[in-house]
């Protein structure tokens, strides 16, 4: 039997900003805490599009629409097959509205140039580019 995971990233913005969040990895790495978009998964018979607004509200307390699909990504792990789905939403809210779950320490907006400052990731960093964010 086949079985497949459903990723969801929300790369959100409000007008030129994007929101990154802190989130804790790992004791055992020199950068324990790494910024990063907001992640998660969809609930079975979820849609990813309801699951990515859904995720960054409880994460965040951001209310979002979805803009677009920006890039997807696949990986194996043991017999899953994992399918990720990097979204471009879109909201008016701030600083001022944000609330953050327990798993993550920090948040904060920057501009598509900044990316590179943040973002460790390389390969996120090229579909970044590709998607044109910065």
């Amino acid at each position: 039997m086949n079985k497949y995971r459903i990723l969801v990233k929300g790369i959100v913005q409000k007008e030129d900003k994007f929101l990154i969040v802190e989130k804790w990895y790992d004791d055992n790495i020199v950068q324990p805490y790494q910024w990063e978009f907001i992640d998660g998964e969809a609930k079975f018979g979820e849609s990813p599009d309801a699951a990515v607004v859904r995720t960054i509200l409880e994460k965040t307390g951001i209310s979002t629409v979805v803009d677009c699909v920006l890039y997807t990504w696949t990986f194996m792990l043991g017999s899953e097959c994992n399918l990720g789905l990097a979204y471009l939403c879109l909201t008016d809210q701030g600083d001022e509205d944000i609330v953050l779950s327990e798993e993550l320490n920090s948040a904060k907006w920057i501009e598509g140039t900044e990316f590179e400052e943040y973002i460790h990731n390389k390969k996120m960093l090229e579909d970044l580019e590709k998607a044109e964010l910065y």
